[in-house]
């Protein structure tokens, strides 16, 4: 009998939410008549101007990693192959 008093006041507290107002979800986000314009989109040579000039690996070590990852994705891609999902 004592876990029936536990349950007697949820129904008041159930009662109390119905009664409560759903806030108005419109209103948070702002409306607009106009959309905003879409951004400018800036030409490939300015672009690449303000990149910082990063030296390219060049070499042997530098086919050697790349022959590397080259082999773990492929055993990966095979792993995944392998799956049943």
């Amino acid at each position: 009998m004592a876990g029936q008093g536990r349950w007697i006041w949820a129904v008041p507290a159930l009662a109390l939410a119905a009664c409560s107002q759903f806030p108005e979800v419109d209103a948070a986000a702002p409306a607009y008549d106009v959309p905003p314009p879409y951004p400018r989109i800036a030409p490939l040579d300015q672009a690449l101007a303000r990149l910082p000039d990063t030296p390219i690996e060049e070499g042997a070590e530098a086919g050697t990693a790349l022959a590397g990852r080259a082999a773990a994705l492929r055993y990966r891609a095979a792993q995944l192959r392998a799956r049943d999902f």
